[in-house]
């Protein structure tokens, strides 16, 4: 990581070492998250039609559906991760750096038996699975996606444990070095798939062990490098498992994980529906439309990234002005976060001719849900974040559970009348309530007006 640490970074980063300690280390790496988030966003972009020129709609359709299903599993860490993300920065605000490392040993450990239980239960069940009926695919590709999603689960499963070191590094509040393993694995993907693309026929197979493959080998060497270096101190050590401190963990974890279950049926099902109600090529348009908006999810999210972890440390300080002052500008920059989404509504069509060509079309009717959603999403984080930060999300959780049960027959309806975009307006529909309720809780929490379920 010497690349941040050379003359030019530091020199870039100079005109944002002026004001609040905590203020000029968000700014810092919001600054370094734009650099290395451009570079991470501008190869995704390249990827998408290298890929769609190694495999076909259809098989890229499948590709989309099935990682979409794996990635589900990514929920079931019972909220270990999320709660390690809040105890790690409270146990550093505190000075207790053992605690901190008995937190990271101890989420290690537990996201390590969790992984071999889900892995035995795969092998048992992946050969009597008809991936074909899930996916709606043709049977004679029943063979080929057996193996398919054997690769993906294998490589998803090692991952669920090494990227634990996004965690740490993240709640120490140095989230770009952890874009620094997303951009690695990227540039390993698209160089793997560049060399397909000339040596070989379009194959779903090479392509899932590709980009499974990639973010698995940056990670476990970059665990060998932090660990080893500037996290030793916070390395995980079997002689600091103690499993008594697992109820710390899941205490505030579990909470975290009902609400992953929910974004989990919320925000990752569309996949899914669409491929079920128009077939596995019509997830490739909408996908198309997401990756497009997602440059404004991602860009917003480079400037929330610090934050979290900052609001736990600020909240335990007490320091409210700052929490106050902040608030404010990330609402400015919401502001134009929002008008950019317009204008890039406004050039989808000629954006999206220019970087898949003119054989796909990408309706604007789901242009338009996918800018809407990207806006209000972008509003909604601003304030969970803060809520996340402070544990204060029992409201989150039962908006997220009403949302979760009616997503998914909601967008069944709305897809069925509407089309695709219909689909995706369940999900916009959603997140005009969570808009509403969040900021309330917030002014309420802040204010210290919050009282019975506002302020848990």
């Amino acid at each position: 990581m010497n690349f941040l640490k050379s003359s030019f970074v530091q020199l870039l980063l100079s005109p944002f070492r002026k004001g609040h300690e905590r203020s000029n280390k968000a700014k810092e790496n919001i600054v370094l998250a734009i650099f290395i988030k451009g570079l991470s966003i501008g190869i995704s972009l390249v990827l998408v039609p290298l890929t769609l020129h190694y495999v076909n709609s259809t098989e890229y359709g499948i590709w989309l559906t099935l990682s979409s299903i794996v990635g589900w599993f990514g929920f079931f860490d019972i909220g270990f991760g999320s709660g390690l993300r809040n105890k790690f920065a409270e146990a550093k605000a505190n000075g207790d750096h053992e605690l901190a490392k008995t937190y990271v040993s101890t989420t290690y450990a537990i996201l390590s038996i969790i992984v071999v239980g889900f892995l035995v239960l795969f092998f048992c069940i992946n050969p009597f699975l008809d991936w074909t009926r899930i996916l709606n695919t043709p049977a004679e590709m029943r063979g080929d996606l057996s193996i398919l999603a054997m690769l993906v689960f294998v490589f998803f499963c090692i991952q669920f444990v090494f990227s634990l070191l996004n965690t740490v590094v993240t709640a120490n509040q140095e989230p770009a070095k952890a874009s620094i393993f997303n951009l690695l694995g990227s540039v390993v993907s698209l160089g793997v798939i560049f060399v397909l693309t000339k040596t070989t026929q379009g194959s779903l197979i090479y392509l899932g062990a590709t980009l499974g493959f990639a973010p698995v080998l940056v990670l476990i060497i970059s665990s060998f490098w932090f660990y080893n270096r500037k996290y030793k101190l916070y390395a995980p050590s079997l002689k600091y498992v103690k499993f008594k401190y697992a109820r710390d963990l899941m205490t505030l974890g579990l909470k975290f994980f009902i609400l992953q279950i929910a974004a989990l049926v919320i925000y990752q099902t569309s996949n899914i529906i669409i491929a079920q109600l128009f077939g596995p090529s019509q997830v490739t348009p909408f996908n198309i439309a997401y990756k497009y908006f997602s440059v404004i999810t991602m860009g917003f999210g480079i400037v929330m990234l610090p934050f979290w972890s900052a609001f736990t440390e600020a909240w335990y300080k007490k320091d409210i002005d700052w929490i106050k002052n902040v608030m404010r500008n990330l609402m400015i920059i919401w502001a134009l976060t929002s008008v950019c989404a317009l204008i890039m509504l406004v050039c989808s069509n000629f954006m999206y001719r220019l970087w898949v060509g003119k054989e796909l079309v990408v309706p604007l009717s789901i242009s338009i849900v996918m800018a809407a959603y990207v806006i209000l999403n972008s509003w909604c984080v601003i304030f969970s974040n803060f809520l996340n930060g402070i544990g204060k999300i029992k409201l989150q959780i039962y908006s997220g559970i009403l949302g979760a049960v009616i997503n998914v027959p909601l967008a069944i309806f709305l897809g069925k009348h509407m089309g695709i975009a219909g689909v995706f307006l369940s999900t916009c529909i959603l997140a005009v309530i969570s808009a509403i309720w969040s900021p309330i809780q917030y002014w309420k929490i802040i204010n210290n007006n919050a009282k019975g379920i506002w302020n848990k």
